[in-house]
């Protein structure tokens, strides 16, 4: 900032005015970004739910002497079927892989998030940090960012929303992790399985995705028709953000009805041919 002397004192009023003016606009997109940044390069404290984790851990593991029994059973009756003794040997070892993962479910889970929020990290850090401040570069941004810099903090507030919703899902899922290893490797519940990690892995991963359309959009401003509508391009991308969240929600309860929809279909012509 020029120092201001009796020489300057006309440009100097505008400056400080100008400068005044941008601290004001900032005042309400400062607190909110620095909770969206938090919210998304930091990773999800699920020590809360360690004790959770361990009576469900324990819950499992009333399973697996079943199990083992059966495995053990199987192997035995094969006989001198290479066939059945090799599907024997694949569903011991599969039982065995399970015990395994299930025991150190809570670690995988937490290096997981560590993992995703050092990529996010990352990438985050590539962003030019003004992309997400009211700049007043330009005429017409000045007249863009002036209007829809409301418009702007209604949507990071949304935007916060949704990260506290992610936050809260991610940090319940390490309870239904091991669940879904545990039905991932027993065959009559493996899609049920499939879909609980998939689900887990795709809200983990979220914000190294969300962070990635920031980058793009901030890189965008170099292109010279997109440097003059800067306020929109950070609307946009936020809202992209939003968008995708919601199709990808939508998309997640279409296939996990779908899912249950099978078995249930299955069960419901099973007991009308026997009525």
């Amino acid at each position: 900032m020029t120092e201001c002397s009796l020489t300057n004192i006309g440009s100097c009023i505008v400056e400080q005015l100008f400068e005044s003016l941008l601290r004001l606009l900032n005042l309400q997109i400062i607190p909110l970004m620095n909770l969206i940044e938090s919210l998304l390069i930091q990773p999800v404290n699920i020590d809360l739910f360690l004790s959770l984790w361990t009576i469900i851990i324990y819950m499992l593991s009333l399973f697996y002497g079943i199990l083992l029994l059966v495995a053990g059973v199987r192997f035995t009756v094969s006989g001198y079927s290479p066939e059945q003794r090799e599907k024997a040997k694949k569903s011991l070892t599969n039982i065995i892989i399970m015990m395994i993962l299930i025991q150190i479910s809570f670690f995988l889970y937490s290096l997981s998030l560590e993992i995703f929020s050092s990529l996010t990290a990352a990438i985050f850090n590539m962003i030019d940090n003004s992309f997400f401040y009211i700049t007043l570069d330009g005429l017409t941004n000045i007249g863009l960012e002036l209007s829809l810099s409301f418009i702007y903090v209604a949507v990071l507030i949304v935007m916060i929303i949704f990260l506290v919703l992610r936050y809260i899902c991610v940090a319940f899922g390490v309870i239904f992790f091991p669940i879904g290893i545990f039905f991932y490797f027993f065959e009559p519940l493996h899609s049920y399985g499939k879909l609980i990690i998939n689900y887990l892995l795709t809200i983990m991963s979220l914000p190294f995705f969300y962070v990635l359309i920031f980058l793009v959009s901030s890189m965008l401003l170099d292109v010279g028709i997109f440097g003059n509508f800067k306020i929109i391009l950070m609307i946009g991308s936020f809202c992209l953000v939003i968008v995708s969240t919601l199709l990808l929600i939508l998309f997640v309860a279409v296939k996990a009805a779908l899912t249950i929809a099978g078995p249930v279909s299955k069960i419901t012509k099973l007991v009308g041919s026997l009525a």
